[in-house]
């Protein structure tokens, strides 16, 4: 059996879904775990500022939510876990960083994949070696 991914986009925006499939899938292949799931939703503002303040008790927007299987009671056999990003506040970062929106939105995404491998960005050195990582990765893409 293959990985899955489901991708559900909540925004308006066209968006190249074929392009953030293919870069979770060669994500999941380059941490051989080819028959992992992966669920990503696309959202605005509002949405993941609610996400935010239910899971996290933070109240304001993020660019991204990762959540872990391993953190829920009800386990599901090669299910990863589910990846939300706030598409308006990737177009704010994009500008703020001088890139594409669609640099940003991948260079996010990996960050949340990373999350779901386990990695966290609690500390500055943790942080750090995450977007070491992700950028490694992107740069072989």
């Amino acid at each position: 059996m293959k990985h899955q991914v489901a991708i559900n986009n909540r925004t308006r925006s066209r968006l190249n879904l074929k392009l953030l499939e293919k870069v979770i899938s060669k994500f999941l292949l380059s941490r051989k775990l080819p028959r992992a799931e992966v669920s990503l939703v696309l959202v605005g503002d509002q949405l993941m500022r609610r996400l935010n303040r239910q899971t996290r008790g933070k109240d304001k927007v993020t660019d991204v939510l990762s959540f872990r299987d391993s953190d829920s009671p009800v386990k599901e056999p090669n299910f990863l876990g589910e990846i939300v990003i706030d598409y308006q506040q990737i177009k704010r970062q994009a500008k703020i960083f001088q890139t594409s929106i669609q640099e940003e939105l991948v260079f996010i995404l990996v960050h949340g994949l990373l999350h779901l491998v386990g990695y966290n960005d609690k500390t500055k050195a943790e942080a750090e070696l995450m977007d070491k990582l992700a950028k490694k990765f992107l740069a072989k893409l």
